[in-house]
């Protein structure tokens, strides 16, 4: 993979990209909290309340990137954008492993909701092509925030997939257990990503490392590079 350098205006309209589809994000990430929370409180749903909580975060999450995105010259903010994202995953990850622990101790236990099932299927289908097309964007920018938000997006997701099974099977086969075992992956997996994105805070490196898809090769005196990193606006290699 080679570094391409981007003109200003590109530069512009990526950066425009980013603004509208963390707006929308956020947007939808409230009206998910609170029919979740509503919800969820009306059929005493920890599962339900936990996904109304993890909306939240996603709202902190894609806020760090629109304050960011804001500015004139948003690359100054990249490493306190990355900050509050890396701190958000970690939040959700603490909440629902309790969450999960606490179901599987028989403390709480999901109940049959119609409503909640209707909007983690339909979230189903809206935060994927979200989390894609700012992945998308933030790689070309070389925007390791956006990147690390739009995975906080796809975790977004899972939870989605997770509850939808867990409220399903709890419906049908009075399976409780089933969604806290989905979220402990889950809750693995924003660690993991947490961890990732703290790094991008503290080391400047190329996307393709921050997103996995290769290794950065030495980092010294605060600053990564590897094979085919250059140097890009916010001092991010582009792959």
């Amino acid at each position: 993979m080679t570094a391409v350098a981007l003109d200003p205006a590109r530069i512009g309209v990526l950066q425009r990209r980013i603004r509208i589809v963390v707006g929308i994000t956020i947007t939808w990430n409230v009206i998910e909290a609170i029919i979740a929370l509503a919800a969820g409180r009306a059929a005493s749903s920890a599962a339900l309340i936990g996904f109304g909580l993890d909306s939240i975060v996603e709202v902190l999450s894609a806020a760090a990137v629109a304050w960011q995105f804001a500015a004139p010259d948003p690359e100054r903010r990249e490493r306190t954008a990355l900050r509050v994202i890396a701190v958000s995953f970690f939040s959700l990850a603490a909440y629902v492993t309790v969450d999960a622990v606490l179901s599987m101790a028989g403390l709480r236990d999901p109940e049959h909701s119609p409503v909640g099932i209707a909007i983690a299927a339909l979230s189903l289908v809206v935060m994927p092509f979200l989390s894609w097309f700012e992945r998308r964007t933030g790689r070309e920018l070389g925007s390791a925030s956006a990147v690390a938000d739009s995975k906080q997006t796809l975790i977004c997701t899972y939870l989605s997939a997770a509850l939808l099974v867990g409220l399903l099977l709890n419906s049908l086969l009075e399976w409780a257990w089933a969604d806290s075992i989905a979220a402990l992956v889950i809750a693995g997996f924003a660690i993991r990503e947490g961890v990732e994105a703290w790094r991008g805070e503290t080391c400047t490196e190329p996307v393709a490392v921050l997103t996995g898809e290769r290794e950065a090769e030495h980092c010294e005196d605060g600053f990564c590079s590897s094979q085919d990193d250059r140097n890009t606006p916010g001092g991010i290699g582009l792959v």
